[in-house]
């Protein structure tokens, strides 16, 4: 299991935000590069990078830097905010991004999914992100009224084989991963699932282990690092 250190862009710097409030945003660092150049020398084997203006706005607000760290760090980068128009998903996939996460636009356009899975083969990631055990959309700020499990499943059987799995009310609060909902969700189904959102101790990492789902394969993790409650070396031995 994989641990994926988080760079969250607002407006050219790293920082993170609270339960998916972008007024909420807590500054870490106003260089993302490096930043992700840290992680690397640190040990991480992959990044997972959120352009959070472009989630919030459909445009590709910080891409440039995003393309600058893709092309500087020698490690898989995962990559995603906005991707919901042809023009930047044929943005996306001319890149060294690796994988390429697609929330509201998997879920409120069908024809668009399948273009972007046909385009990006093996990159494609959907972001399944909840609130109260629903999905939500537009950055976290519309809720649908479909359940994680529901749509994940309806995903699986349309050929998407992994998610990142995101419980907005856990995000950047240092509360800890919804256990039980992550443990069912895995059950439900074999496609691949990345846990975000919520990890704040050794402890949690541990949880999430003991999870034992062969489709559970990595965790994104942002404040908890950057906030020192542990190491990244800490961190990857104990998911090892």
């Amino acid at each position: 299991m994989r641990l994926y250190p988080a760079i969250d862009i607002q407006s050219g710097r790293a920082v993170r935000l609270r339960r998916g409030d972008f007024d909420s945003a807590t500054v870490f660092s106003d260089d993302p590069l490096s930043l992700a150049m840290y992680w690397q020398e640190m040990g991480a084997e992959v990044l997972h990078i959120v352009d959070l203006d472009a989630a919030r706005t459909g445009e590709p607000v910080n891409f440039d830097l995003v393309d600058r760290i893709v092309n500087s760090v020698s490690i898989p980068v995962q990559y995603g905010g906005g991707v919901r128009s042809e023009k930047t998903l044929a943005l996306v996939a001319g890149t060294k991004i690796r994988w390429t996460v697609i929330g509201t636009a998997a879920i409120v356009n069908g024809e668009f999914m399948e273009t972007a899975r046909a385009w990006l083969g093996d990159r494609f990631v959907v972001g399944v992100d909840c609130d109260a055990g629903l999905v939500t959309t537009h950055g976290w700020q519309e809720r649908s009224q479909m359940t994680a499990r529901r749509f994940v499943t309806t995903l699986e059987k349309l050929g998407v084989t992994r998610v990142v799995y995101t419980d907005v009310t856990r995000d950047g609060m240092m509360m800890g991963p919804n256990f039980e909902e992550l443990a069912e969700l895995c059950a439900a189904t074999a496609v691949e699932i990345i846990l975000s959102g919520g990890v704040s101790t050794l402890d949690d990492l541990r949880k999430v282990k003991q999870i034992d789902a062969k489709n559970l394969i990595g965790v994104i993790v942002g404040r908890a690092l950057y906030e020192n409650a542990f190491t990244l070396s800490e961190a990857k031995t104990v998911l090892a």
